[in-house]
């Protein structure tokens, strides 16, 4: 082996091989300096694809990650960009409630790309020349938008299967200051890039959320998905994505997709609305 491999030195790879196996070995749970490391070196690779993995088993439905997700961009109140479905089925006595953490799937065919009517321009991002929309997936697969040059038409929100992304009306579209920008989960590109894990998995107490390299056979999330059966949402759409749900109810999740409540209900609600009508979000909701 030479000095570097995929921009690690020897001793970085084998120190994220070894955080892999470890986690494969065991319960599959890194300790949070164990997974700054994999972090802050997986970030040197120059062929990184992103993706997380969500453990059903683990995910308690207490929407910690969802205040963190505001609290990191201050998204306006009624529109998330991470968030928990709740699907609740059976009768009494004999109920159950499921979770679904809803996000963007970051798809390795994002339709949102191919609806974007704003033209294409020539990127560059960690030594790879892509083309770039107002919507646009990076090199390393992480889906963004682009709100200087976003027109807010809504094309993208109008094609995404997964209904996860909104107009943000609390900024001016930059191709077209008449229109609000569109916006989603971006994975916190901005603490990947610093090698930190996005705020959802750094809140969530019981360690439901994982990310990681799906080019890294030694990558957490890739020990993960060989060692578990995983399910994605909507996979008759072809979209591919990169969220995975691992767990006994894997295989529940569209059905709480098309059938579950979640808190934009009580946000909207007419309760709220009265309450927030003359607040500095009147109008927006």
């Amino acid at each position: 082996m030479g000095d570097e491999k995929n921009g690690l030195t020897r001793k970085g790879f084998l120190k994220v091989s070894a955080i892999g196996a470890v986690a494969a070995a065991g319960t599959g749970v890194l300790t949070a300096t164990e997974n700054l490391e994999a972090m802050s070196l997986i970030r040197k690779r120059k062929s990184v694809k992103w993706a997380m993995v969500i453990d059903l088993d683990r995910c308690t439905g207490c929407n910690a990650c969802s205040i963190a997700c505001k609290a990191e961009f201050d998204t306006r109140l009624g529109v998330f960009r991470s968030q928990v479905i709740y699907y609740e089925y059976g009768e009494y006595p004999n109920t159950n409630k499921d979770f679904l953490p809803w996000l963007c799937n970051h798809c390795e065919n994002p339709p949102c790309i191919k609806v974007c009517p704003v033209d294409p321009i020539n990127a560059e991002f960690n030594g790879v020349t892509f083309k770039k929309r107002a919507t646009y997936k990076r090199p390393d697969g992480v889906v963004r938008v682009d709100q200087d040059r976003c027109i807010g038409c809504g094309l993208c929100l109008q094609n995404c299967p997964y209904k996860v992304r909104f107009f943000d009306s609390g900024k001016k579209a930059g191709g077209n200051p008449d229109a609000n920008p569109a916006s989603k989960c971006d994975f916190c590109v901005h603490r990947l890039d610093a090698g930190v894990v996005p705020s959802c998995i750094n809140t969530c107490p019981a360690r439901a959320r994982i990310i990681g390299d799906l080019n890294d056979s030694n990558s957490e999330v890739s020990k993960l998905l060989k060692r578990y059966k995983a399910g994605v949402l909507l996979s008759e759409k072809g979209t591919k994505p990169h969220l995975f749900y691992i767990g006994k109810n894997r295989n529940k999740i569209n059905e709480a997709l098309k059938k579950g409540e979640d808190i934009r209900i009580e946000v909207n609600s007419k309760y709220q609305l009265e309450i927030w009508k003359d607040g500095p979000y009147a109008g927006g909701i």
